[in-house]
């Protein structure tokens, strides 16, 4: 019986080097460039940009400023009205 070699263990990174990553994303000409710069894989880093414009991010526990909140509130309100105000031109 052969020794199966061990499975590569996954690396975790922390929200540190996540933003910081991102960061270097945005200010990269390329996303594949600064995936190498930092030595990870492209797909992740493609990954973390797609998490970050979602709004599942805020949700697991990115806190919004004072001022992104409430307008955050106010065009959501805003959004409500107008949906309300479509129904009733139906």
């Amino acid at each position: 019986m052969q020794d199966s070699p061990q499975p590569a263990k996954r690396r975790r990174y922390d929200a540190t080097f996540r933003a910081e990553a991102l960061r270097l994303a945005g200010e990269s000409r390329s996303t594949q460039a600064a995936a190498r710069a930092l030595n990870i894989s492209p797909k992740l880093l493609y990954k973390w940009q797609k998490e970050a414009l979602t709004p599942v991010a805020a949700a697991r526990g990115a806190e919004l400023d004072p001022a992104t909140a409430t307008e955050l509130r106010q065009l959501r309100a805003l959004a409500r009205r107008q949906a309300q105000e479509l129904d009733i031109l139906k």
